[in-house]
């Protein structure tokens, strides 16, 4: 069952949606996406990167975390109107990443019924690392 327009409220917070993410999460992301760069596959690269812990994951992967959780959200009626987003802190190997979203505004908008999101993806010790946006639209 899809998500409905008049079931929001803004201040609705969007369920919480995890992954752990290492080799082989980034492994799969670089093959579909052939993003096979050295920093994200090896540890002395991402070193020489400047990240002491070693290799680093990408951060277009947090961004796709983001969409498929707020297509978990909205389900298949729902569409992800625009999203976007800030890499601001590395990912690195074993983190649990977990998208979090609060409703800010609910508009008509174009015939549309729009749902603003403030988003963000959060690692295991609450630190925000990809502050962003959303628009859904919602039946």
């Amino acid at each position: 069952m899809s998500l409905r327009f008049k079931d929001i409220e803004v201040g609705d917070r969007l369920p919480d949606w995890s992954r752990k993410t290492s080799f082989p999460e980034w492994n799969r992301y670089a093959a579909v996406n052939h993003e096979f760069v050295p920093f994200h596959m090896d540890d002395e690269a991402g070193r020489a990167a400047g990240n002491p812990k070693g290799a680093f994951g990408m951060g277009n992967l947090r961004y796709a975390y983001i969409v498929n959780a707020l297509h978990d959200w909205i389900g298949d009626e729902g569409i992800v109107r625009e999203a976007g987003c800030q890499h601001r802190v590395l990912n690195c190997k074993d983190d649990v990443l977990t998208v979090v979203g609060e409703v800010t505004e609910k508009v008509i908008e174009d015939g549309e019924q729009r749902v603003r999101l403030e988003i963000n993806v959060v690692n295991q010790d609450g630190v925000p690392t990809c502050p962003g946006h959303a628009v859904v639209v919602l039946p």
